[in-house]
């Protein structure tokens, strides 16, 4: 136990140095400052505009940046469905897969990665080819992991600009996020995780003679460079089926720690980055704490929750500590406690252990998590954006208890924004509460179900809570390669990525037309510990209204029962 809470203190202090420069680089990438980068991308970017007949320097208003958005997301998911059909007929298949089928899986997966979600109903290294991996799927990693970079410093200029209809460039920001930011640090922790033992090549798949004399096929492939941007672009899908438990893309302690500092690195150094550039890092620094505090409070639930084990297990010889049942070995009780809040307080969805085998009370953290948006740090860019809707939220509260406008950052909070506001957050809540309702009472969805009772419900929960907060984990036990799976599950992961991201974008045009307005005597401050406890506040008990009758039936009632010695 001593050394699982050192790793987590430790976790957190490597976390906040990297992320506190990472954020000023990005700053400076985005205020269009000079930067040690510019003298190799800048004629690449050049050339980009050039070929593509993008004008760099003519910004959009939220329509326009919203229409670009949605267009070239479109597009994306078309490339990546057409390459997975047709690619038995394509290059770089050495094992001669066949394209995938059926068609509401191949659409499925390809609305996944387009939406950050990475959502799985396949086994990789059994599905795809080498060339799907990393023309479909590891493009669009870059690309949707930009894309939530893009929305996020386009509300930051929101907030800071004033009278003005523009809020920059989608094109602009997709190129910079993806050249100046994504491509550099994947290129390190791509050599870091190689010098661990992530595999990386294009060779065909070995057959080898175990011990016991059998043949087995060892499975080959570009895996390193597909980890990377998996965990620095929290999309988390993994080129094999067993994710980031394979040692192939997960082999040692080290790594297993580097993969879990990856995940929350872009999402924290945008903190700072906003900081940054609101002038006036405090206020980075206020949702910095809120989400710190929301993460240990998760971490510290789940880990003990693991720790104290099922005790029944008793009866059989073994205590909670050693209840390892669905964890590695080499990881531990803490090792796979940190990843699964981390994965699925980002919206990540890479695992080194299987949630299905944590408690209820474990899993509930998980779930409870996506519910909430996955703004405990979040998604790339999703994070960010997605806590300032709550952020809106906290100070339209205050304002409402004194009496005043409610204000932030000098812009004045009305209708308009807290429409957009309330729209962003219950768009992912209705979707996750409707799909799995409707998942519930008809056949197509009970029949997945390998579990019955509570533990079944809190499947079917679990699934559509990780689509609509396009996160991609998974409890195991739900079958979902199912034509009524993978069509719910498209819905849900479209809905919960762009039913955001345009409210989101709506309150970014709305500010950037507002004036500032210097703080008065009546100005609540949003930058100290008050704030940052009431906005942390505000999180969990929206998320706990909203969720919590259906997480009573599930894994609460389940935790309850097997206190008393029942299981399912």
């Amino acid at each position: 136990m001593g050394n699982d809470l050192l790793l987590f203190g430790l976790y957190l202090m490597v976390l906040l140095l990297l992320a506190w420069p990472l954020g000023r680089y990005m700053k400076k990438v985005f205020n269009f400052e000079k930067t040690v980068f510019d003298p190799i991308f800048h004629p690449i970017e050049k050339l980009i505009y050039h070929l593509s007949s993008v004008s760099e320097h003519q910004e959009m208003n939220w329509r326009q940046y919203a229409g670009a958005l949605l267009w070239f997301n479109l597009f994306g998911m078309a490339a990546v469905f057409l390459i997975q059909v047709l690619q038995g007929a394509l290059m770089l298949n050495p094992e001669g897969l066949s394209g995938v089928t059926p068609w509401d899986l191949a659409l499925n997966t390809a609305v996944s990665f387009v939406t950050n979600t990475n959502w799985q109903a396949y086994g990789g290294e059994s599905t795809m080819s080498y060339l799907t991996q990393m023309a479909a799927l590891t493009v669009q990693n870059f690309l949707s992991a930009a894309t939530g970079i893009a929305v996020a410093v386009a509300l930051i200029r929101g907030l800071t600009r004033k009278k003005t209809v523009t809020i920059g460039n989608f094109w602009v920001d997709l190129v910079r996020s993806i050249l100046w930011i994504l491509i550099p640090l994947s290129i390190v922790f791509t050599i870091i995780l190689v010098q661990q033992g992530v595999i990386q090549n294009l060779s065909s798949y070995e057959v080898i003679q175990t011990l016991e004399g059998a043949e087995q096929k060892i499975v080959m492939g570009p895996v390193a460079s597909q980890e990377a941007i998996k965990m620095l672009g929290t999309n988390g899908g993994g080129f094999f089926n067993a994710n980031s438990a394979h040692p192939f893309e997960n082999p040692t302690p080290l790594s297993n720690f580097l993969e879990i500092v990856s995940i929350f690195l872009i999402p924290a150094a945008l903190v700072f980055a906003f900081g940054h550039m609101v002038g006036d890092r405090r206020q980075g620094l206020a949702v910095l704490a809120a989400m710190t505090i929301l993460f240990a409070t998760m971490l510290f639930a789940n880990y003990y929750s693991e720790l104290y084990g099922n005790p029944m297990l008793g009866s059989q010889g073994v205590s909670g500590p050693t209840a390892m049942e669905g964890k590695e070995v080499r990881f531990g009780i803490g090792g796979s406690s940190l990843f699964s809040v981390v994965t699925t307080a980002a919206s990540c969805g890479a695992v080194n252990s299987m949630h299905d085998s944590y408690t209820p009370l474990g899993g509930l953290v998980q779930m409870l998590q996506m519910m909430l948006g996955e703004v405990v740090f979040g998604g790339v860019g999703a994070g960010f954006y997605g806590m300032m809707l709550y952020v809106l939220l906290t100070v339209f509260i205050v304002g409402l208890m004194v009496g005043r406008t409610p204000e932030y950052l000098g812009k004045k909070v009305e209708a308009w924004e807290m429409k957009m506001a309330t729209i962003g957050i219950l768009i992912p809540s209705v979707v996750i509460l409707t799909f799995t309702a409707i998942a519930s009472v008809i056949e197509a969805g009970v029949s997945s179900i390998a579990n019955p009772g509570p533990h079944g419900l809190s499947e079917i929960l679990y699934a559509f809570a990780s689509g609509a907060g396009n996160n991609g984990s998974a409890f195991g036990g739900l079958t979902v390669n199912t034509l009524f799976y993978n069509l719910m599950m498209s819905a849900a992961m479209l809905l919960g990525r762009f039913g955001v991201i345009i409210p989101v974008l709506a309150i970014a045009g709305s500010l950037a037309q507002k004036k500032i307005s210097p703080p008065g005597p009546g100005t609540f401050p949003t930058t100290g510990p008050l704030f940052a406890c009431l906005l942390a506040g505000v999180v969990l008990i929206v998320g706990a209204l909203t969720f919590l009758p259906a997480l009573s039936l599930g894994p609460v009632v389940e935790q309850l029962l097997m206190l008393s010695g029942t299981t399912f």
